[in-house]
């Protein structure tokens, strides 16, 4: 099977400041490219994508002003907004 790729990237605004991502990546992988957590715990630490499939629900973040989307399921688009989940 050949391997998909795009050459089309969008545009994502993370925590304030934009970037640009492959599309068809998911937020999870903007999150780990940005060096951005997903989520800052109950103590305060750092959350980020474990399981990549939805299960652990340790991705949640902020998509689209939306709390606790899981950012390992949702495809980045142009001028999403996406904020770490305090």
């Amino acid at each position: 099977m050949p391997e998909v790729t795009s050459s089309k990237n969008v545009t994502v605004q993370i925590n304030g400041e934009v970037r640009r991502v492959s599309a068809g990546s998911t937020v999870a992988v903007l999150l780990l490219q940005s060096d951005a957590p997903c989520r800052i715990s109950v103590s305060g630490e750092s959350r980020t994508a474990l399981c990549g499939m939805g299960i652990c629900f340790e991705c949640r973040a902020v998509i689209d002003g939306i709390p606790h989307r899981r950012a390992c399921q949702v495809l980045c688009h142009d001028g999403m907004t996406v904020e770490t989940q305090k």
